[in-house]
């Protein structure tokens, strides 16, 4: 099966790095364009290079933005917008692990997870809907953990934004599906990222990142993490034609991890 999405102007969040940029390019690579958002202009800058390679024909587009605002979101998007035209397809990939022990969480710590992966996605998709329903077709993923259906202790404030997002996809895939718009989720496992290093220094600092990646691997039914080119080919089937009968799911890409399905 060839998965295609030619023509098709795609906006992800966190794009710069990690999951956000192996999706981009694997987007790029299947016919769509691109806008990537994050913070950093140089970290942008050098991920359209990789992007333009890998997909010399694809339209990239950086966005220098923090969507864990209002106005990052609606900046994000105009630039978008300006750069690509119409966007079908939303990706909100942006976050990163909060995770500690209740007691410890802060009001502004609770504020800050929730403005950035939630509210960070509701703004986005807000925006998204008009132009998709006009035009009867749209794809929007969100990128949560298996945190959201089955939380570990310790792991909030992230499992409680991750479940309102997951929520969120279920709710959204109801009232839009007449409008041709499918909603679905990833929920992400133990992925090879340039996460890993932070994690590693967290967790077991006095390690070696192929002892880490190994003792992680041991948690995993398939006996080792995934990649992040195998994580960006479902985003692929969910954001392309061939996944047109898929929504309202929250797929999990752990290597059978987690416990809930």
């Amino acid at each position: 099966m060839d998965v295609r999405m030619d023509g098709r102007n795609a906006i992800i969040t966190g794009g710069s790095r990690g999951l956000g940029r192996a999706m981009a390019i694997s987007f790029a690579q299947s016919g769509a364009n691109v806008a990537i958002v994050a913070r950093r202009e140089n970290v942008l800058a050098d991920t359209k290079a990789e992007i333009e390679a890998a997909a010399p024909s694809a339209t990239v587009v950086t966005c220098t933005a923090d969507v864990s605002s209002a106005e990052g979101v609606e900046s994000a998007f105009k630039t978008a917008v300006s750069g690509l035209g119409q966007i079908d397809i939303v990706v909100n990939n942006a976050g990163t692990s909060m995770a500690r022990p209740f007691e410890e969480i802060t009001d502004q710590m609770w504020q800050t997870d929730l403005e950035l992966k939630l509210f960070g996605a509701i703004r986005m998709i807000r925006l998204a809907l008009p132009g998709m329903k006009q035009r009867g077709w749209g794809r929007i993923i969100n990128i949560l953990n298996t945190g959201a259906k089955s939380p570990r202790a310790g792991s909030t404030p992230t499992t409680v934004s991750r479940a309102a997002g997951l929520n969120l996809t279920k709710s959204l895939s109801l009232e839009y599906a007449t409008h041709g718009i499918l909603v679905n989720a990833l929920c992400t496992g133990l992925i090879v990222t340039d996460q890993l290093e932070s994690m590693r220094d967290r967790g077991a600092p006095d390690t070696t990142i192929a002892e880490f990646q190994e003792v992680l691997a041991g948690r995993i039914p398939l006996g080792r993490m995934g990649t992040a080119e195998e994580y960006a080919n479902v985003a692929c089937l969910l954001a392309s034609d061939a996944g047109g009968y898929v929504t309202g799911t929250a797929i999990n890409i752990d290597g059978g991890s987690s416990p809930a399905t």
